[in-house]
């Protein structure tokens, strides 16, 4: 009886309008695999997954920040700082232009908790600045991209970086079996983000303040604290987003993650975290990524002009953000 009681609530019409991003790219999908060579391929397949993965890292970490009616425009340069980091850190030691010739030879993980531990740095002002200063987080984060962008022209000298040993390399080009290390990264963040989000108070709280934020102040929420251990656990995510990308890339430079921001709110969006808060989850988020990154490959297949694929996803998040208000608009 509770099945049929849900199928006599399906709206069709409504499904199609939620969800109408999702769809036209899935039929894009199957268009472009039928008209060109080797797109249903596992090659394809495992390009996918790899492109996804620091992608949908990035998103969990926005995520929070959206779901308490907030954004981060800062996390593209904090992914490229982090993976600048993770590149001044793991140079071979024999490699000539060396950026730091006196560090010692250090093991991939450990560079990768350094990397992790500033990038918190950068989340905790960001918290505090939106939380105590009350300054806006469109506003705050904007501050913070340009801050993080300069300090990461400085630190590298507007200089590109290369020459990673083969241990950091194979952190993003290898494989277990057929699943690239890179899924597995990104398999441990979603199954983390998933407990965080349902399963602990901090889930709970995050929700609050993105429903009611001075409702859930009066229950007795530790918003400040709660908005500062979004933005730190955010910051988090980008730097560890950041190490793999630049060992995907095999190097580095101030131009690294540029715009990754755009596309994380574009696929939170896309996966049903409302950008007017209260509402998100990490399966949503996992399927907004994949989209975006469907369409960029059916787009690289019909052997489009980069530029018109800019378009394209400019066009993508616009429709998104409009489809997300105009739901928002209609619950009210």
């Amino acid at each position: 009886m509770r099945e049929t009681g849900k199928m006599a609530n399906f709206d069709p019409k409504k499904f199609l309008s939620d969800n109408a991003i999702i769809i036209m790219i899935a039929v894009l999908a199957v268009i472009v695999g039928f008209v060109t060579d080797n797109f249903f391929s596992g090659s394809n397949l495992k390009n996918l997954i790899v492109n996804v993965s620091p992608r949908f890292i990035i998103a969990c970490g926005v995520s929070g920040c959206l779901i308490t009616k907030g954004t981060d425009l800062s996390a593209g340069r904090q992914v490229g700082l982090s993976a600048c980091l993770a590149a001044m850190m793991l140079q071979s030691i024999d490699y000539a232009a060396r950026a730091l010739p006196w560090m010692p030879d250090m093991p991939w993980f450990v560079a990768l908790l350094f990397v992790v531990a500033i990038m918190a740095i950068f989340g905790a002002v960001n918290g505090c600045v939106i939380a105590f200063l009350k300054v806006p987080p469109f506003i705050a984060t904007l501050g913070m991209q340009t801050i993080v962008y300069g300090l990461c022209s400085v630190i590298t000298g507007n200089d590109p970086l290369g020459g990673f040993k083969s241990s950091y390399s194979k952190v993003a080009l290898g494989s277990l079996g057929f699943i690239p290390y890179l899924a597995i990264f990104a398999l441990v963040v979603g199954v983390y983000m998933w407990f965080l989000y349902n399963k602990t108070r901090h889930g709970k709280y995050m929700y609050a303040i993105g429903g009611n934020e001075n409702a859930a102040q009066v229950a007795g929420v530790n918003v400040p604290a709660t908005l500062i251990r979004i933005y730190i656990l955010a910051s988090v995510l980008y730097g560890v987003a950041g190490f793999l990308v630049g060992a995907k890339a095999g190097g580095a430079s101030t131009a690294t993650g540029f715009g990754y921001e755009l596309e994380a709110i574009a696929a939170c969006t896309i996966g049903g975290v409302s950008t007017n808060g209260g509402v998100g989850k990490v399966g949503g988020i996992l399927i907004g990524v994949l989209v975006f990154e469907i369409l960029k490959i059916c787009l690289q297949f019909l052997r489009v002009d980069p530029a018109y694929t800019f378009i394209a996803q400019g066009l993508v998040i616009i429709v998104a953000v409009a489809l997300d208000l105009r739901k928002y608009l209609a619950k009210k």
